[in-house]
């Protein structure tokens, strides 16, 4: 009987220090519930109150390069002329030789000893050391520029001429093969620019 009231006893203390500790337990989860619940409601109201963060756009802005535009004359250039290319006579080109001109003149051409790309050009006692010179028009020219001379030598004649003056001092001088030429020029003579142009007859 002894033993079974200590058995008793044993039991029911275990059983009030359980209930003790339940109690315990419930009333800390209690206290803890509260504080819980403000701080989650504090959390909500500074939600409220502050303002929302736009979402970041799916999209970006990039500024454009401006465009260089081209300059005037690049974009617009003319197109390129053709130039008449410059001939130089070569010293066969050039008729050599004595020549009669009008008027009872006579003009003797032949190349320099000392320059072969050189010729004299000597009408009575003048003597004039030409150089040739470029011209666009086919024409064989020749040059003094210290004597201010220029020897003129077209296809069917050729011409003395003082260049500072601007005066003929021999005109109509040939060589044999320009009298051909102009011998030729008046059996056919080349259409003038006044002459009315002819139409084909329909």
């Amino acid at each position: 009987m002894k033993m079974h009231k200590l058995l008793m006893a044993v039991v029911s203390l275990t059983m009030s220090s359980l209930a003790l500790a339940a109690d315990s337990v419930a009333e800390s989860q209690s206290k803890t519930t509260p504080s819980t619940s403000v701080k989650q409601q504090a959390t909500k109201h500074a939600a409220a109150k502050s303002p929302a963060k736009p979402a970041a756009p799916k999209y970006y802005y990039v500024r454009a390069k401006p465009l260089v535009a081209a300059p005037l004359a690049a974009a617009v250039a003319p197109a390129p002329v053709p130039q008449a290319q410059a001939t130089v006579p070569e010293p066969g080109e050039v008729h050599t030789g004595h020549m009669a001109c009008e008027l009872g003149n006579s003009v003797t051409v032949t190349p320099d000893p000392q320059q072969p790309a050189r010729f004299i050009v000597q009408m009575k006692k003048n003597k004039y050391h030409m150089t040739p010179v470029e011209t666009t028009t086919g024409a064989v020219r020749l040059e003094d520029t210290q004597a201010g001379a220029m020897w003129l030598q077209l296809p069917h004649k050729s011409m003395l001429m003082n260049s500072k003056l601007g005066q003929r001092m021999a005109d109509e001088c040939q060589s044999d093969h320009q009298t051909a030429v102009a011998h030729a020029m008046k059996l056919n003579p080349p259409p003038s620019l006044l002459d009315a142009p002819t139409f084909a007859k329909k």
